[in-house]
């Protein structure tokens, strides 16, 4: 019996963040952006699946933006590290969702 090949593929997804009771953000932030790979048969559905993690996180998602699977990333010239390659591997082969880069946003007082 040969293993039934997958229709997952991985997503880059960049999501926003607002501030929630217990969201782990530093005190000072206003907010975050993460920078997450998803997998899902489609960027839909790796959006749902980021969403509802994220949530149960005590995050508060606002808004996502996709960038495509790596291949649509490496055919718009995007330069993806091996670094990334391995998460997006890891990814696809848990069948999860992965926070690659956390960046708190901070309102500057003048």
């Amino acid at each position: 019996m040969t293993k039934k090949e997958s229709r997952q593929q991985v997503y880059t997804l960049l999501v926003e963040v607002g501030r929630n009771t217990g969201d782990g953000l530093p005190e000072e932030a206003t907010g975050a952006a993460l920078m997450c790979f998803a997998s899902g048969v489609d960027e839909a559905e790796a959006v749902r699946e980021t969403v509802a993690i994220l949530k149960q996180a005590d995050l508060a998602p606002l808004d996502v933006s996709g960038y495509g699977t790596l291949d649509e990333r490496i055919a718009e010239g995007h330069d993806i590290s091996d670094d990334e390659k391995a998460l997006m591997a890891r990814a696809l082969e848990e069948n999860s969702v992965i926070v690659a880069q956390m960046t708190p946003f901070f309102d500057k007082v003048t």
